[in-house]
């Protein structure tokens, strides 16, 4: 990283939202006297500013941590403490509103700084495959489970390390271990942590996960023999992949060249999955193909679907239902519908209800933020307020039944005053190659080749 002539420490604030800023702070700044970084910013997430990074975790140039304030403050933030440098980290935004961000910081007078992939993966040493997408909700978690299994019935030891979300208290995240239920109830994991994490458990998976990913990656190399990287959002691996899975959404064609940092997974992808097919259109399909061709064109195209179970589907006929939807897909990953409204529909639902009326505290202010949605309510539960407030939302909701398609088992969380169902989804190919003959291959090459 360049540096401007200056007798001192050039001054940086890191945009963030709790995860891709802290890594990027690890790897770039902790201990590098060539930079003071006089905070984070903290978007997308509710109430994750007003911490601070602790002082344990930020290294010996900051014995006092590094505060976290709201990006609300941006403009303010840069002039009062004088910075020089702005770096953007975190995901799933669009080009446009990076460059808005882009245009405020110099506008007062600070460069905009987008760190390059290279400083900011880890190298490994075991085999690595990532698992990363162009938008949220292209599916990479039930492909993240279906290379799982496949490379566990090979006779790999595969282990999961999952993007971060630190939302909590972050002394208590550095390494998260998950085997088993009662580990996410004593990390205290929020709703979108159990929706990653427990199918993976479920499924006989030890996943990973914490702040500081040089340690997570020492640990989970302790246990496995290959790693297999989910993402999160849209972002790019925190590790240098062996290879390379990007997944597709044939829904949201065209997206893949919109939004950051989707388009350069898209651009590094060694394996492009166009996921969905089996609800999306032709035409939707074929545009994907094409702009795959276009800008990743050394990328092997995988076609799958995202397989809907319900297996007591029939007692959806003819009722008033509540979907509830995976959160992220939702909100800032943009879909107005997601499996739930799917099955909702394929199963002969009367109705799906508009939660909106109904919604109470950081559920209507949801709403408020992503005005899309009104016939979903997104399963958010970041911290205890906003999971007390998903309970009263959905049990004062006038229907027959709510249908679940959150990956998290709502019932172990919340008391819900009426009947559950819920919405499972499986990624299954559809024809040649398949995933699995793909990631196997490029293994194969990779045993090869050493």
């Amino acid at each position: 990283m360049s540096t401007r002539p200056t007798s001192r420490a050039e001054r940086v604030l890191i945009m963030g939202a709790a995860g891709r800023d802290f890594h990027n702070f690890n790897v770039c700044f902790r201990d590098n006297s060539l930079y003071e970084v006089v905070g984070f910013t903290a978007s997308q997430i509710p109430n994750i500013e007003g911490r601070v990074y602790p002082p344990e975790l930020a290294g010996t140039l900051y014995p006092r941590g590094v505060p976290i304030y709201s990006e609300n403050h941006l403009d303010a933030l840069i002039r009062k403490h004088r910075v020089d440098k702005v770096a953007f980290s975190y995901s799933d935004i669009s080009h446009e509103e990076v460059m808005h961000r882009a245009s405020l910081v110099t506008a007062c007078g600070a460069d905009f700084l987008l760190i390059g992939t290279e400083l900011t993966m880890l190298p490994a040493h075991r085999p690595v495959i990532t698992i990363c997408a162009v938008r949220t909700g292209c599916g990479k978690s039930p492909a993240t489970r279906h290379v799982f299994g496949f490379l566990r019935r090979a006779g790999w030891q595969p282990v999961v390390v999952r993007h971060p979300m630190p939302y909590g208290d972050l002394l208590n995240q550095v390494v998260q271990r998950f085997a088993r239920h009662e580990d996410f109830d004593t990390c205290h994991c929020t709703i979108e942590e159990r929706e990653e994490y427990e199918p993976l458990v479920e499924q006989g998976a030890v996943v990973f996960a914490g702040v500081d990913y040089t340690r997570v990656l020492a640990a989970a190399e302790e246990e496995g023999d290959i790693i297999i990287w989910d993402g999160g959002n849209n972002d790019t691996p925190f590790f240098k992949p062996d290879v390379h899975v990007v997944m597709f959404d044939p829904h949201r064609a065209g997206h893949e060249r919109l939004y950051h940092p989707g388009e350069t997974n898209m651009r590094m992808a060694d394996i492009a999955v166009i996921s969905k097919v089996d609800s999306a259109a032709d035409h939707q399909v074929r545009a994907l193909r094409t702009i795959i061709q276009n800008h990743a064109p050394r990328a092997e195209v995988v076609l799958a679907e995202t397989a809907i179970t319900v297996p007591d589907g029939e007692s959806i006929l003819g009722k008033r239902v509540l979907v509830v939807e995976d959160g992220p897909t939702v909100t800032h990953g943009g879909m107005a519908f997601g499996a739930g409204t799917i099955a909702a529909r394929r199963y002969g639902a009367a109705e799906l209800i508009d939660p909106r009326p109904w919604a109470v505290g950081g559920l209507s202010d949801a709403f408020d933020a992503y005005p899309h949605l009104n016939q979903a309510l997104p399963a958010m539960g970041y911290g205890d307020a906003m999971i007390s407030d998903l309970e009263t939302t959905i049990n004062a909701v006038d229907c027959d039944m709510v249908l679940c398609a959150t990956p998290v088992d709502l019932t172990r969380i919340i008391s819900v005053n009426k009947p559950v169902v819920r919405v499972r989804y499986e990624y299954r190919d559809y024809g040649e190659p398949t995933l699995k003959a793909c990631v196997t291959d490029r293994l194969n090459r990779l045993a090869d080749s050493t």
